[in-house]
């Protein structure tokens, strides 16, 4: 999915700003390592915020759908009454009524492929947003493990289960959202606790 392709911008590789500090400076119970890897498919699907965007925009792709379904019935009873016309009906005048009718298809399908490609770029950006947003919060979290580098878990071969961070992810974008920005979740500020809640709520 797209998502990947975005998130995967920051999970590729992450500088953190604190690639100086000593990694022997280990929070007590975390797991300490250079690299850590997080799955960003299921950090967007799993979360609440990412979960209601994904719900938004598939019921403006079923009411697109829908209108898709009753434009097309219109259009082909309106073909009908044409079909019928042309018995009664010189025919230049059908040719020319023919042609209107030929316009109108064109254009009718040309608005709903506009309304198509909208609702795509609405996707990409809603999700790019997130990545933006959640940005903070999955550097936090790689600092609290020393980690300099984060990698979309699905592009390695093979790690150790002790260096996904992807739960620790999912729960503190839904803690930030829970604290209604009254505490920021770990490596997340009051005003990426507020961009989310925005996003959970449109």
């Amino acid at each position: 999915m797209a998502v990947a392709r975005h998130i995967s911008r920051i999970f590729l590789v992450i500088y953190l700003t604190i690639c100086a500090q000593p990694i022997w400076a280990q929070n007590l119970g975390v797991v300490q390592s250079l690299i850590v890897t997080a799955d960003s498919e299921l950090i967007f699907g799993s979360t609440s915020v990412g979960q209601r965007i994904t719900s938004n925009l598939e019921a403006q792709v079923a009411a697109l759908a829908g209108e898709n379904i009753r434009i097309a019935a219109e259009l082909e009873a309106e073909e009908l009454d044409l079909t019928e016309q042309r018995k009664s009906i010189d025919p230049a005048q059908f040719r020319e009524l023919a042609q209107e009718f030929d316009s109108k298809v064109k254009r009718i399908r040309s608005e709903q492929d506009n309304k198509q490609r909208e609702l795509q770029r609405l996707r990409d950006d809603e999700r790019q947003t997130f990545v933006e947003v959640i940005g903070p919060i999955l550097s936090g979290i790689a600092r609290g493990h020393g980690a300099l580098v984060v990698l979309e878990r699905r592009n390695v071969l093979l790690s150790a289960d002790s260096i996904d961070i992807t739960q620790e992810v999912i729960e503190a974008i839904d803690a930030a959202l829970l604290s209604d920005s009254a505490a920021p979740a770990e490596g997340g500020s009051a005003d990426q606790n507020k961009n989310l809640d925005g996003m959970a709520s449109e």
